[in-house]
């Protein structure tokens, strides 16, 4: 039995899974209040579905980017569930669990979270073995910025202002923005990844593990 928590930004999301099938999960957005949210919405979870701590077997993270307060939330809940259980524990990158919810496509996919201010924190993303592979590092970019790398059709998806989606919307005919749905990391996705990761021994050493940061230095990927 794995629990997955994101608590990236501000939207959060819990999933309990079985390697079968996805027994809970919850999304919502917190107005900074990750602190006092996370713990009972935990307890809720394990209220609701009748499991208890000890029936985990493993644990799967979030590890940004995003914001700095909230990452660090999450991955002390997960570390403290890890360690006080003695239970393997991964962590994923957040865009990562943004990028599996999205239909294949031959397209390039652009996955975006909030990265603070106006920016975006993006990764893009291809094909591969048939899934979507990372093709460079997290980088923290404007939307204005993002939008004139965008010169041919690109599937955008993740967390948007309504201001970005107006920038972005401008180049209509190659920025293909996914509906608002897709557009949510869902933790039932981390909990999928983080299972295959603990099944093939992938597990990563919870006193060491840290979260991605991005800083204004992060350049545009070439």
């Amino acid at each position: 039995m794995l629990l997955a928590i994101d608590t990236s930004t501000s939207w959060i999301s819990l999933a309990l899974y079985d390697g079968i099938s996805v027994l809970y999960e919850t999304t919502w957005q917190s107005q900074q209040h990750h602190t006092v949210e996370l713990a009972p919405a935990i307890d809720e979870l394990f209220g609701r579905t009748g499991v208890q701590p000890a029936d985990l077997t493993g644990l799967a993270v979030a590890i940004g980017p995003g914001s700095f307060t909230s990452l660090r939330i999450g991955l002390a809940a997960a570390k403290g569930f890890a360690l006080a259980l003695q239970i393997p524990l991964a962590g994923v990158p957040s865009l990562d669990i943004l990028a599996a919810a999205q239909p294949l496509d031959e397209l390039p996919l652009i996955a975006v979270l909030h990265a603070g201010r106006t920016r975006l924190a993006y990764v893009t993303y291809l094909v591969e073995g048939g899934a979507w592979q990372p093709q460079h590092e997290p980088v923290a970019i404007d939307a204005k910025d993002l939008v004139k790398t965008i010169s041919s059709p690109t599937l955008i998806a993740g967390e948007l202002s309504e201001e970005a989606r107006s920038v972005l919307g401008r180049r209509w005919k190659n920025a293909l923005i996914a509906q608002p749905a897709r557009c949510l990391r869902r933790a039932g996705y981390l909990a999928e990844i983080g299972w295959e990761r603990l099944m093939s021994d992938r597990a990563d050493d919870p006193v060491t593990l840290a979260p991605i940061y991005l800083s204004t230095v992060n350049s545009i990927p070439v």
